[in-house]
């Protein structure tokens, strides 16, 4: 029998020996990619496996998990704070006494959000000086409040 590649077999036969040749290189190709990206994935690990660094992996998001649930529980604490510390704060200086002194008296009205807080005012004269505190709930106060104090209140209300 005699064999010979001639005519369109033997093109057939060195086109699918070139693409043999061609996928053979591709996959070895593919083969060394992979494994340097495999040798670059476990550089520095301790785990000497996969399972190991997943593991470690799963351990880290657990430590995050709580992490991120006592960051939140933090906040949540700190918000609640928040609303109660004094957010509003203003100060009227007045003359109580047209006839005597200057703008030595004030008024400073202190609020949280909640319209809860105080008013200070002082008055002051040549002979004395006076200090009231009266205290605030929800914007109003069971004292009866001067003008300048209700003015203090208005301007340090948080809006």
């Amino acid at each position: 029998m005699n064999t010979k590649l001639d005519g369109t077999f033997g093109l057939i036969f060195f086109i699918l020996n070139g693409i043999t040749i061609f996928l053979v290189f591709l996959g070895i190709v593919w083969v060394i990619i992979t494994e340097k990206r495999l040798k670059r994935f476990f550089l520095g690990k301790k785990a000497k496996d996969l399972e190991d660094t997943i593991v470690v992996l799963e351990n880290n998001i657990t430590k995050l998990c709580k992490a991120r649930d006592n960051t939140e529980k933090e906040v949540a604490l700190i918000n609640c704070k928040l609303k109660k510390s004094i957010r509003g704060l203003e100060t009227i200086r007045f003359n109580p006494f047209p006839d005597q002194g200057s703008n030595q008296s004030f008024a400073i009205g202190m609020l949280n959000e909640e319209g809860d807080g105080l008013v200070i005012s002082s008055l002051y004269s040549r002979e004395r000086m006076s200090i009231f505190a009266k205290p605030v709930k929800n914007g109003k106060s069971e004292y009866e409040l001067s003008d300048e104090e209700r003015r203090a209140l208005d301007k340090a209300e948080v809006k």
